[in-house]
Formats: structure tokens, C-alpha cells, sequence
């Protein structure tokens, strides 16, 4: 009889075992792979996924050439090296001449604040003349040696005005430096048949770069004087 009730038990244990055996089973990392979720047929209903399937994404060429985007490379040539060819010594000094002539038509004619310094350029024999010429808007008169100077009050207006002619100084500034450029690059070409085309382009990449360079600079000054004026 009681071999007769563990017959009849048998089943009933046998899936409490079964349910009992995952619960048991130590914990594994399950990586379901691309192939296996792109085929799910293939693989059987009571297959058991590997411990661990490595899936790896290869970039694409969309994300590679975003990547790449902003990450171009820049030419650092040594001036010593294509002075047959050009002195870049000398194009760098050009390009900063205009970089400084820009610092002084702000420091001279973009000035709010009176201050000696604003005068410091009028030959005293021409004062009266170059104060009224001058873009400040004075109006000088002359008492024996003495030169006597109302300052007006500084207006939005003329903040506004002031701005805009320091916009109007720094495009006259990247003009210049196109002109400093092309004239380089003008330069170099001529040195075609003398060197190869690659030496020709790097040189002339160096040139754009040291162009884009002082470009940038001068957008600095003009953002720093327009907030200046401005206030």
C-alpha cells in the first residue's frame, strides 16, 4: 500500500522538483545576442542562452564622419622649411599689424570716458581742427593757449552709433586680412614648379589658419568693445 502511494505521489514530486531547480541554479549574466533577437526561431523553445554573449556594434559611416566633424586636422609647418617659398614670419607680422591698427581706431575713436590718452595723437598746432574733425563730436574754442573743450553728455543714441562704427573698424580689419592672404597665397602658387602640390596646399592651409586665427581675434575685440560701449 505504500509503495502503491508513492506511485500515485510520483508525479507530484516530480514537478515540485522541476519547479524547485531553477530557484537553486546559481544566478548567471544573460547578453541575449542581435542574431538571436533578429531569428528567434532558430533557436529552440527550451534552448538555455549562454552565460555571457559578447555583441559587438561596429560604427557606421554617418557616426564616423560625425565624429570626425570639428576634429579637423591643422597644419603646424616650420617657417624655417618653405622660406623658399614664403616667410610666414613675415605674413604673421602683417596679419598682427592689422590686429593693431584695429586696437588703436577703438582706443581712439570708440572712447566713452574722456581721458588724456584720447588726445594724446592731435598735434597741438591742429587741435581745434582735428577735435571738431574727430569722430568724438566736440567743439573746441580757443581762449589765448588755452584750448577749452565741452565734454556733451553721452546718449544712448550716440552709445548705439559708437557701436556701429566699431563694427564698420572690424570689418575693415578682416578685409585686410583676406587682402594679407590672398596676397600670401598668391605667393606661394608661384612656387609651383619649383615644389611639389602637397607642400603648395599644406603652406597655404597654414596661411588659412593663421588668417581664421586673427579673424577670431579681431571678433573678440569688436565683442568687447561693443559691450563696452553699449554698457
Amino acid at each position: 500500500m505504500t509503495l502503491s502511494l508513492l506511485g500515485l505521489m510520483r508525479p507530484a514530486l516530480c514537478r515540485s522538483l522541476v519547479a524547485l531547480v531553477p530557484m537553486v541554479r546559481s544566478p548567471q549574466l544573460v547578453v541575449i545576442s542581435r542574431v538571436q533577437l533578429l531569428l528567434p526561431n532558430i533557436f529552440h523553445q527550451n534552448m538555455v542562452p549562454p552565460a555571457a554573449s559578447c555583441v559587438r556594434f561596429y560604427a557606421t559611416k554617418k557616426s564616423k564622419a560625425k565624429a570626425a566633424k570639428g576634429q579637423a586636422s591643422k597644419v603646424n609647418i616650420n617657417s624655417s622649411l618653405v622660406e623658399d617659398i614664403i616667410s610666414l614670419e613675415e605674413v604673421k607680422e602683417d596679419m598682427a599689424a592689422v590686429l593693431t591698427t584695429l586696437k588703436d581706431d577703438f582706443s581712439r575713436n570708440l572712447s566713452i570716458r574722456t581721458s588724456p590718452g584720447a588726445l594724446d595723437h592731435i598735434v597741438v598746432g591742429a587741435a581745434t581742427r582735428s577735435l571738431r574733425e574727430s569722430s568724438m563730436k566736440l567743439n573746441p574754442e580757443v581762449d589765448g593757449t588755452i584750448i577749452r573743450v565741452a565734454i556733451p553728455k553721452v546718449t544712448r543714441e550716440h552709445r548705439e552709433n559708437l557701436a556701429k562704427l566699431a563694427k564698420q573698424f572690424s570689418n575693415k580689419a578682416k578685409e585686410s586680412l583676406r587682402k594679407v592672404r590672398s596676397n600670401a597665397i598668391t605667393q606661394v602658387k608661384k612656387a609651383k614648379d619649383t615644389v611639389s602640390e602637397d607642400t603648395i596646399r599644406l603652406v597655404e592651409k597654414q596661411i588659412g589658419q593663421m588668417a581664421d586665427s586673427f579673424a577670431a581675434d579681431v571678433d573678440k575685440q569688436l565683442t568687447t568693445k561693443t559691450k563696452e560701449l553699449l554698457g
